[in-house]
């Protein structure tokens, strides 16, 4: 008898192939490029938040032009005590780094809700009110300006310009901004990051400033409180500051 040998119903083990380092690699740079891009899902996400952004930006920029400018110019009074130091420690890092944190990380996801479709455009148009008031009060100040309560020397008081009418419209342009920045950014906290601490340090440090001036002023500064109103104009000429 002939025995048949029936290869066609053997199977034949089929070789794994090793795993080598490129796997690996492969493997951790997916894990990293999309690490990278939930790092800017916000930026891209809303669209809004571009435009935000680019403002932001331009506002950084103007104040870092004026401050340098400013920079060499020499101080008869500086008024940075304990309470003022707080106001900047409480307002500087909360309206620049919450912003930052929201556009380029996934940290403060758990505070974004819907916004109302209008709100945006609304948001942009006083973010251009913001921009344009926030340069015209530093470029009618000139060297006059500085971040804290402080008078220079050769120090005038500035009536002229946006100043004609409100005594504080650097003021006024932050409190838009903040607005703004609320209407553009969907997020309880970034959105409103700039608003509330700076309503705190508005109400705490604007009648602290008008008294500094008021010491070196005189009734020269009396007089311009008289015809004038913080934030908005005056509508009927007061008869007390």
């Amino acid at each position: 008898m002939s025995q048949v040998c029936n290869h066609d119903t053997e199977e034949i083990p089929t070789a794994v192939p090793p795993l080598v380092a490129d796997d690996f690699s492969d493997a951790t740079y997916t894990v990293q490029d999309e690490s990278a891009r939930n790092s800017i899902m916000n930026l891209i996400k809303h669209p809004w938040t571009i435009v935000f952004f680019v403002g932001f930006i331009a506002y950084l920029a103007i104040r870092s032009v004026y401050a340098r400018r400013t920079k060499t110019e020499q101080k008869v009074h500086r008024q940075v005590d304990r309470l003022e130091t707080a106001l900047l420690l409480m307002v500087i890092p909360t309206s620049l780094l919450l912003p930052l944190l929201y556009l380029f990380t996934p940290l403060l996801w758990f505070a974004d809700y819907r916004l109302p479709a209008a709100a945006p455009w609304l948001g942009t148009l006083v973010m251009l009110a913001a921009i344009w008031l926030f340069w015209r009060s530093h470029a009618d100040l000139g060297q006059n300006w500085s971040v804290s309560l402080e008078v220079r020397s050769g120090h005038q008081l500035v009536t002229g310009g946006v100043y004609r009418l409100i005594r504080h419209p650097m003021y006024a342009s932050i409190f838009l901004w903040g607005l703004a920045q609320g209407l553009l950014l969907p997020n309880w906290l970034a959105g409103w990051s700039a608003l509330v601490p700076f309503t705190v340090m508005y109400f705490v440090r604007t009648p602290r400033e008008e008294e500094m001036m008021c010491q070196f002023f005189g009734e020269e500064y009396r007089q311009y409180m008289l015809r004038t109103g913080r934030l908005v104009p005056r509508v009927v000429k007061n008869t007390k500051p």
